[in-house]
């Protein structure tokens, strides 16, 4: 009496059908090796002398502008209507002659009615003219809910 241990056939070989998961693994060491090795290298240093304290505040204060672009485009600085585009121009030409540093603050105040073109075409006029301090007020009537 003989006992067959497995399957029946014997002359066929049968695969194995779990995944070998020693390569795995060993690609995983590998890596965390690695890994490992590299951080240090990355985490280097540059020390930079800061400067310790804080600056002193600023003796000259800048005059400010008021820039407005009103609903029908009309255009008025500090309150006085703008009469044409030269009239603009040479105003800000004005404002930007000098140091950098004594340049006027020019504070735009556009109206939510007037139109993107007008307050676009001041603010590149003030750039190309050299304008280096241009701000935007007035944006709390652009706020939702109002």
């Amino acid at each position: 009496m003989g006992m067959n241990v497995g399957s029946e056939s014997t002359t066929e070989d049968e695969g194995i059908v779990d995944i070998n998961t020693t390569p795995l693994i060993d690609v995983m060491l590998v890596l965390l090796i690695m890994l490992i090795i590299t951080i240090p290298l990355q985490t280097q240093a540059v020390s930079i002398d800061l400067p310790q304290g804080n600056p002193p505040p600023s003796t000259v204060e800048s005059p400010v502008v008021t820039l407005a672009v009103d609903f029908d485009n009309s255009i008025t600085w500090n309150g006085q209507p703008v009469t044409s585009e030269e009239d603009l121009q040479a105003r800000l030409r004005e404002a930007a002659t000098g140091p950098e540093d004594q340049q006027p603050e020019v504070h735009l105040q556009p109206n939510r009615l007037a139109d993107y073109k007008t307050v676009v075409h001041v603010m590149a006029d003030a750039q190309r003219l050299g304008v280096t301090k241009l701000g935007i007020i007035g944006q709390e009537q652009f706020a939702e809910g109002q």
